[in-house]
């Protein structure tokens, strides 16, 4: 049985202003702006390359704005992720890694899969984690 994650919702007061946040200053396309009613809108968005999307809206959630965290959007090198969100505006945490020892500033100096991350927020508080991994999943 496959099962595919495709889409994630996204609490959010102002629709508008996530829309603005995530098609354009971080980059997601816009796939769907869709309003039904007062009542009901759903606007979808993909980020590049990526097979999920996400849907702010109104009348699609009970959640807490703001109550969605650690959401991961993978890449391949974080150092230019995280330059090129920076760039266009959004702010971004540095970049760390994991030891045995804890967290370490920094990528990962051999850049191993899994543990290197940067985190930033949504005007909401929802957070975000970019992920490195350059090869690909492990094998289960």
């Amino acid at each position: 049985m496959n099962l595919k994650l495709e889409l994630v919702l996204i609490p959010v007061t102002d629709v508008d202003r996530a829309k603005a946040f995530y098609v354009e200053t971080v980059g997601f396309d816009l796939d769907v702006d869709h309003e039904l009613s007062d009542e009901f809108r759903v606007v979808q968005m993909t980020p590049p390359g990526s097979a999920c999307s996400i849907t702010i809206g109104k009348g699609i959630t009970d959640a807490t704005p703001g109550s969605v965290r650690g959401t991961h959007l993978i890449v391949s090198d974080i150092e230019a992720a995280r330059a090129e969100l920076v760039g266009r505006g959004v702010e971004v945490s540095e970049v760390r890694h994991m030891t045995p020892s804890g967290w370490v500033p920094g990528p990962d100096p051999e850049h191993r899969d899994y543990n290197s991350f940067a985190d930033f927020s949504d005007p909401d508080g929802n957070t975000w984690v970019l992920q490195e991994v350059r090869v690909g999943k492990p094998e289960a």
